[in-house]
């Protein structure tokens, strides 16, 4: 079948780490013989010029728009119609994806993927989303199927979209070869978390946690991986608290950089206070090291208790309780044992199947 994926999260020279969860997602698509093409709903800030362009083997065509501008996304709408012309199935991704679509609806089946938060934790939007947020969830209705990540998002979901299908297809976390085994124990509880220093992953009480083991006499260390507007934040909360030898700042690294992160540490701790499926909780799963994270999210749904503790509370005390516990529930566990507690569940192979359900699903629903 030919497939025409359309979103607006996608990589460009301006952002070449945006959407990689998409460019995953089309690859694993394409896995299963499809034609796949591209269209990006380039936003201005992440528009580098292009309008043709081939990423990773992926046919792309931009589209510029911005989703607050009302006259762009009808312009979208009349740039989306000539692409639409020839494909099977039109597979939308991401939220922002729906307005031009929602505007000119396909004549194929059409399945759109969410992934978005902001509909399981919307106290974490702004006020202005927050107002305007009960209008919008209308759009996720016209699909013919929807796909959520996780059975967390998946709720949300079927309370506006009532009896159109919609089915769990999960993100795209593929076990690494060799899984990295565990580090010899040193001086320090080695931990890491991987995500954007944002307040949604409260990257300030990851800090705060390791002050709060310290005081406790349990020398520990901590790597974050990811950039964000708290940056500035978190390195002056590190100075306040004494720890400019003990918390590390990487920067945005490389899925290679990721894991070697997690390789070196004893443990992933995550403490977001909302996330749908937590891409970098499952990653450190399948990478053999055990995990303490928000209890806000779909996490639970893969996180096994002898392998992890979910928080339900923003505290630096609740959270070193948590750490402390894990590790030493996990002390005798391979990695190998506790990336198996996860599996092929995330596979490219998985995924793809789902996905392809999803789209024989939407040919029948539409006739």
């Amino acid at each position: 079948m030919r497939i025409l994926a359309v979103t607006t999260w996608f990589p460009t020279a301006v952002a070449p780490s945006s959407g990689a969860f998409v460019v995953r997602d089309v690859h694993a698509i394409a896995s299963r013989g499809h034609d796949v093409d591209v269209v990006h709903l380039v936003p201005p800030h992440q528009d580098d010029g292009t309008r043709r362009t081939v990423h990773e083997g992926i046919r792309v065509v931009r589209v510029p728009m911005s989703t607050t501008r009302p006259d762009q996304i009808a312009a979208a709408a009349r740039a989306l119609a000539p692409l639409l012309d020839g494909a099977d199935v039109v597979h939308s991704m991401a939220f922002s994806s729906l307005l031009p679509l929602s505007l000119r609806r396909p004549r194929v089946p059409w399945v759109h993927t969410e992934h978005w938060s902001g509909l399981t934790s919307p106290e974490n939007l702004p006020r202005s989303w927050r107002a305007v947020l009960p209008v919008l969830r209308r759009l996720l209705a016209r699909p013919d199927v929807a796909t959520a990540v996780c059975e967390f998002l998946a709720t949300p979901l079927r309370d506006v979209r009532g009896d159109r299908p919609t089915v769990v297809v999960p993100c795209i976390v593929p076990v690494p070869e060799p899984v990295p085994a565990r580090p010899a124990r040193g001086g320090r509880l080695r931990l890491v978390d991987v995500g954007g220093l944002i307040d949604r992953k409260d990257p300030l009480l990851a800090v705060e946690t390791v002050a709060e083991l310290e005081r406790r006499g349990v020398p520990a260390e901590l790597a974050l991986v990811g950039e964000g507007e708290l940056r500035d934040a978190v390195t002056a909360r590190v100075a306040e608290l004494g720890l400019t030898n003990r918390v590390r700042l990487t920067g945005s690294l490389p899925t290679a950089g990721v894991l070697q992160e997690l390789a070196r540490a004893d443990l992933f701790l995550g403490p977001t206070r909302g996330d749908n499926f937590f891409v970098s909780a499952a990653e450190a799963l399948v990478a053999g090291r055990p995990v303490v994270v928000g209890a806000t999210g779909g996490q639970g749904e893969y996180i096994r208790p002898e392998v992890g503790e979910l928080v339900g509370v923003q505290d630096a005390g609740a959270y070193a309780d948590a750490v402390l516990r894990v590790d030493r529930a996990t002390a005798g566990l391979g990695a190998q044992e506790i990336s198996d507690t996860v599996g092929q569940r995330f596979s490219v192979a998985a995924v793809a199947a789902g996905y392809d359900d999803a789209y024989a699903l939407a040919g029948q629903v539409g006739r």
